[in-house]
């Protein structure tokens, strides 16, 4: 049953968060504003406008650009991941340079050494 529940709210969302949803709902508002505007009386007015203009049509259009800005982050977290992990990937490759040079110092340092004991015995002759 919850997989269904997710499958169905997952279609009832995509398909409302569309501009052609915001369409259909502000057609189905408009039947309803002769008889709305025929009444004369200013609450059945602003009563159509809140109750039933906006608040079908906005909840597509607001549903709409949370999906617009929801698309924007995830570009931006995948643009920051992906510029991660090449930065990443350099930080490994100039630590295994570092590693390298590390080496060699280490050897040149063990290659002196040996040349001033060289030269210590030398001199000490």
């Amino acid at each position: 049953m919850k997989r269904f529940n997710v499958w169905l709210a997952t279609k009832v969302t995509d398909g409302v968060a569309t501009m052609w949803c915001a369409y259909i709902f502000a057609g189905i508002a408009l039947i309803s504003l002769p008889k709305a505007l025929q009444s004369g009386d200013s609450i059945v007015i602003v009563s159509w406008i809140a109750q039933t203009f906006l608040q079908l049509v906005l909840l597509s259009i607001i549903m709409v650009g949370q999906k617009v800005q929801s698309k924007s982050v995830e570009d931006t977290i995948n643009e920051t991941h992906t510029a991660s992990l090449a930065e990443f990937e350099l930080a490994k490759e100039a630590r295994k340079d570092a590693h390298v040079e590390l080496e060699q110092l280490h050897k040149i340092s063990q290659d002196m050494h040996k040349l001033m004991k060289e030269v210590e015995a030398k001199l000490a002759r």
